[in-house]
């Protein structure tokens, strides 16, 4: 199209529509059965089934019915697992145990405890399975035999959190992911492995990487064996960046395979999470590489050390878990682009790709979404911020002059924004708004030193960065500074909040999905994952305590004069409807304009595709309106 119509930054009509942005389905944990079937979980709205792909038809069938799937651990992942023609999967709501198998292909419960499980794994050698599972306090390497009629048994106990339990292929030794109370697991953790000397017995504990790198804390994850057992892969960011690393031989030396600065892992919010995987010949690794929020998939070479980058089509910017075949170089991952909703796609070595299944069966041409930019943003004092930028566009429509921007804040704080699918940006810019998604130093994907600036920092360096990256923009040229909105839930919430209490005027219009207002109250009742979270991210409550104000919103809300629009969850666990209401008490009092709109069903995090529309119908009318 050559003759666009002149209209107003946002307000232009868009085929981005709410209902197109909260209908897609989403894809999670990839894995393949040794016949060559490809499974995974796909979400529907607030239902999650276990999916399989035949390798010689290609039909797509539901094997785990009408059950809810998903395992209850940290914030999900880790639902099932496969061996030969058996399945072991995790009823979401029950945390039951269900087995499915080629004599039984109707999923049947395991006899098993109420408690929260995830990441079950099956032994090579006999029916026995392994698992983690919580009591709310502590976790448990949990072991059973399928077969009987038996209550499972504690395996290991002598660390507060597991993840990534993997069996070595001759089934006589296991290895896993630890790490204790008051780390999270990005900060400090180990890779453990132990022999199984007897059922339920294992010999003592061999920390098996403490020689991979000298920084005073070390994350290490994904430990996974080769499929000969001759050697075992690991990931630690001993160097800064998450690398890969490789121990074998008779000396078990480690070796460090990838060198580039590049993260080959995201933090480990999830259960069992997989970012790389052996060849079925154990010759090579296939890893998913992440450079300034873009992602590609390469393979090394393990007998010469070199690597190679694999050539996916180029609208595939963000790859999210991978899989590799047991039969053949068959490579599974979850690809999508700025302008690809999320797709599960098999490629070769060689490049040569099919796509499987697409989250949108009636997607836009590429056209209409915005490409984004890497940045790096210098702010004073020679510090840069990391983000990525989309200019306002779409086909039909243009106008002159510099676009509003809408700054988005991810959650976590942990976590980071990058080159995906994002329906959320997308739905704005197609509408004429340009948009910053900003990773605040303490975002990851740019190396250890990056994220570890937000020690004790938070409420402060992030809500610095945001607002210097906003200025930055706009002494560019490229934005209004007149016309400038915020966008963030939960942490990304509290970030946009104090933006507003600090800045008080600069910004037009902020948004707030279930935004943490009330520090004191957050530590109050944490989940026991992030039960020492907040002393990394503000510090020691006791010896702290007035940081713990002067970062909560809700204390300094009469500054606060930006019209803000509140969405919040009646089910919500993390940050309870009560911290949003408190603070719409302070916006009547001190005649703020305001919105604010409880979705009683939902939780942390909205689910329902008819909230979500809700969602963005009411946050664009309140944009129109103040932006």
């Amino acid at each position: 199209m050559t003759n666009k119509i002149d209209l107003p930054y946002g307000t232009w009509p868009s085929r981005i529509k709410p209902e197109k942005t909260a209908g897609l389905l989403e894809f999670s944990e990839i894995s393949w059965m040794e016949d060559g079937k490809l499974l995974w979980i796909e979400r529907r709205s607030n239902q999650s089934s276990l999916m399989a792909r035949d390798p010689h038809s290609g039909r797509i069938a539901i094997l785990s019915g009408k059950i809810n799937v998903g395992g209850g651990l940290l914030y999900g992942g880790g639902s099932y697992t496969t061996r030969r023609d058996q399945i072991v999967f995790i009823g979401k709501k029950t945390h039951q145990l269900y087995l499915i198998s080629g004599e039984n292909p109707e999923p049947v419960p395991i006899k098993s405890s109420p408690h929260p499980k995830a990441t079950p794994q099956i032994s090579s050698r006999d029916n026995h399975l392994i698992y983690i599972e919580s009591n709310g306090s502590k976790d448990s390497i949990m072991m059973l035999d399928f077969a009987k009629d038996q209550e499972a048994t504690p395996l290991h106990t002598s660390f507060d959190f597991y993840n990534y339990l993997r069996w070595h292929p001759e089934g006589r030794k296991i290895t896993w992911m630890s790490w204790q109370h008051p780390s999270m697991p990005w900060i400090n953790s180990e890779i453990i492995e132990s022999s199984l000397v007897k059922p339920s017995l294992l010999s003592a504990d061999i920390n098996i990487f403490s020689r991979a790198g000298k920084l005073r804390d070390v994350c290490r994850l994904q430990p996974e064996y080769a499929p000969d057992g001759g050697s075992l892969a690991f990931i630690s960011d001993a160097t800064g960046w998450w690398q890969i690393y490789l121990r074998k031989g008779p000396d078990l030396k480690v070796e460090q395979l990838t060198r580039v600065d590049a993260d080959h892992a995201l933090p480990p919010w999830l259960q069992n999470q997989t970012f790389y995987g052996f060849s079925p010949d154990s010759n090579r690794i296939y890893c998913i590489r992440n450079q300034h929020g873009f992602a590609s998939l390469w393979q090394v070479d393990l007998l010469s050390g070199m690597e190679d980058q694999i050539s996916l089509n180029d609208k595939y910017t963000w790859l999210d878990s991978l899989a590799v075949s047991p039969v053949n170089d068959l490579i599974a991952t979850i690809a999508s682009g700025w302008g690809t909703p999320p797709e599960i796609i098999i490629t070769d070595p060689a490049g040569d790709q099919t796509v499987i299944r697409t989250s949108d069966p009636a997607p836009l041409e590429i056209g209409f979404f915005s490409q984004p930019g890497a940045i790096s943003l210098e702010i004073p004092g020679g510090d840069f911020v990391k983000g990525l930028y989309y200019a306002p566009h779409n086909p039909a429509y243009q106008t002159s002059g510099k676009p509003p921007l809408l700054i988005i804040v991810h959650s976590g704080p942990t976590r980071q924004k990058y080159a995906e699918y994002q329906p959320r940006t997308q739905y704005f810019t197609s509408r004429g708004y340009a948009v910053l998604e900003v990773n605040y130093r303490g975002s990851t994907g740019y190396g250890r030193g990056y994220w570890e600036a937000l020690e004790v920092q938070w409420g402060i360096l992030d809500v610095e960065d945001v607002y210097q990256s906003a200025m930055s923009l706009a002494k560019q040229g490229l934005i209004d500074k007149e016309r400038i909105a915020l966008i963030g839930s939960s942490s990304g919430g509290l970030t946009v909040l104090q933006l507003l209490v600090q800045y008080p005027g600069v910004f037009k219009a902020a948004v707030s999905l279930y935004g943490v207002t009330n520090l004191r109250e957050l530590i109050k009742h944490p989940a026991n994952f992030e039960r020492y979270y907040h002393h990394w991210l503000v510090g020691d409550p006791e010896k702290a305590a007035e940081r713990y104000i002067s970062r909560s919103p809700l204390f300094s809300a009469h500054r606060i004069q930006t019209p803000l629009i509140i969405f919040q969850g009646g089910n919500d666990p993390i940050v309870p409807q009560k911290q949003a209401e408190q603070l719409v008490s302070e916006l009547i009092k001190n005649n703020v304009p305001h919105e604010y709109y409880l979705y009683p069903d939902e939780g942390h995090s909205f689910k329902k595709n008819e909230n979500l529309a809700d969602f963005y119908l009411k946050t664009t009318r309140f944009l129109e309106k103040y932006l």
